[in-house]
């Protein structure tokens, strides 16, 4: 019988999940036989089933889940939120619970990089570990829900951004944490640090991947998204690749150090991709445990960081000047009951303000001068699309609409340096965090903001708020059909990916 991944990570010293990419360019067949493959190895307690890994789709996960299980192999489905709604979300849920496959990788997803994807990113990571946690209550479903963290950012903020996330996540209800692709043994050791002090009781796996020439050239130029390789790892591989095995033994040597590195920081397990191979996931197993007693030497030789990039508790905080706008909606929101407020009390004021929109409300022409007023307004300032539901206040007034993937609870892991995976800009929680921490306002970040209302799109903000309409923190809608249908994102030109997007219109 199978031990299921929670009782694994529950009674196991340290747990191996392996990556199964069931990708478009594999055969069912092939993933299949993987799969069978795995499952004799006994240290091996799950298959990670990617879904549309690297931005391309692959093969229906909940198909393959269920053929792997009855290969002997415990999947763990991977469930992303980029071309796929809440209602959808909520279905694929629903038959995952049919099936009993109750292991979910609550994902939100890389870019798409083909031409014709329909981008939705209707949740995002949090929102969607959010709404798994609240099925698994409301229908006593042990859904075991596991999230990703990427402790390899060496921009400051982007960096410090990862880690609130994923306290966001766990106060969701997270269950697992598994981190993306790196070779810093440093950055593995201030996640758990981290992890540690701030009392997350969350185990933790480390991503151990089997690099080849091929991948690190790749991921040199940041590429899958959240996956990078340094320079000096780089020129490693290369050299390790002129060996007459190609440099086979130097990377299953290398993951195999990492595993040892893993197991002496304490972390519950290793992540392992990159291979498929059951041969070589025992070698690198074999040799992770000769080299356990010199785990600490290992992580000497795993210094693969950027050079001069942040480490958590190495530099004092920068002083920060606050700029005048924030400071400026800071007084009004802490004066008038404007829709940014954060402590919105019932004064007269206000029910005057309610009882004139509603008045508003229910003349049309106003209605539509009042949105398009308030539309060129904030759109100059903010970059608004009219999404109906307005968080700037819990924002630090940076509109989350200006993130292609419309994110509300902090930075996707597909940053490189601070910029954005999809276009050539500076990721916009860079700036959440700096106007935050210049204000103080650090710890209010963790703030779970709820998806927003989709039917409000293209509609006034502040009716909405005085009318109660809206989604925000405080007065969540549910996530559900009552929310959705969702268009796919607006039109924006992949600049890292030299690819374009899909030539569709956000709300």
């Amino acid at each position: 019988m199978m031990t299921s991944l929670a009782e694994a990570l529950s009674t196991r010293p340290f747990s191996i999940v392996v990556e199964l990419v069931a990708s478009g360019l594999k055969r069912e067949a092939q993933v299949l036989e993987i799969a069978s493959n795995l499952a004799t190895v006994p240290d091996i307690v799950a298959g990670s089933v990617t879904s549309y890994a690297g931005g391309k789709f692959g093969q229906d996960p909940l198909r393959v889940g269920t053929a792997v299980r009855a290969r002997g192999l415990q999947p763990n489905v991977h469930l992303t939120c980029v071309g796929t709604d809440r209602v959808s979300l909520r279905k694929t849920l629903r038959e995952l619970r049919a099936l009993g496959m109750l292991n979910v990788f609550a994902l939100t997803g890389d870019w798409p990089t083909e031409k014709n994807a329909r981008p939705v990113f209707d949740l995002d990571s949090v929102q969607l570990t959010e709404l798994i946690a609240q099925i698994r209550a409301e229908q006593k479903t042990p859904f075991h829900i596991a999230v990703a963290v990427s402790p390899f950012k060496y921009q400051r903020e982007d960096s410090l951004y990862q880690y609130l996330k994923l306290e966001k996540k766990v106060a969701a209800g997270a269950d697992l944490a598994i981190t993306q692709v790196g070779w810093d043994a440093r950055k593995f050791a201030e996640l758990k640090r981290y992890v540690d002090e701030h009392g997350l009781k969350i185990p933790l796996l480390g991503n151990v991947y089997v690099l080849s020439r091929r991948a690190a050239e790749k991921m040199a130029t940041g590429n899958p998204p959240g996956c990078w390789a340094s320079p000096a790892l780089v020129e490693q591989v290369k050299e390790e690749s002129q060996a007459a095995d190609g440099g086979l033994a130097a990377r299953l040597d290398r993951a195999a150090k990492t595993v040892a590195v893993l197991k002496g920081l304490g972390y519950a397990g290793a992540y392992i991709g990159g291979t498929h191979s059951a041969e070589q996931i025992v070698r690198i197993l074999d040799r992770a445990k000769e080299l356990e007693p010199a785990w600490e030497q290992c992580a000497s030789e795993l210094q693969f960081g950027e050079a001069g990039g942040f480490y958590l508790n190495a530099d004092p905080a920068p002083k920060r000047a606050r700029t005048i706008l924030p400071i400026v909606l800071d007084a009004a929101g802490r004066t008038l009951p404007v829709p940014w407020a954060k402590d919105v009390r019932d004064t007269p004021l206000r029910r005057g303000m309610q009882r004139f929109f509603a008045w508003v409300d229910r003349k049309p022409a106003l209605r539509e001068i009042a949105e398009r007023f308030e539309y060129w307004g904030k759109r100059p300032v903010f970059g608004c699309e009219a999404c109906g539901n307005c968080v700037l206040g819990h924002m630090e007034y940076v509109c989350p609409q200006t993130c292609p993937k419309q994110m509300r609870n902090g930075p996707c892991g597909g940053t490189l340096l601070g910029r954005c995976e999809v276009v050539d800009q500076e990721c916009i929680w860079v700036s959440v965090y700096s106007r935050a921490e210049s204000a103080g306002r650090v710890p209010e970040l963790k703030t779970f903001i709820p998806a927003a209302d989709r039917k409000l799109a293209g509609t006034s903000s502040w009716i909405n708020f005085f009318l109660d309409r809206d989604s925000r923190p405080g007065r969540p809608k549910p996530v559900d059909a009552s929310t959705a249908p969702v268009e796919p994102v607006r039109a924006v030109r992949n600049t890292r990916h030299e690819a374009p997007a899909a030539a569709s219109v956000n709300p």
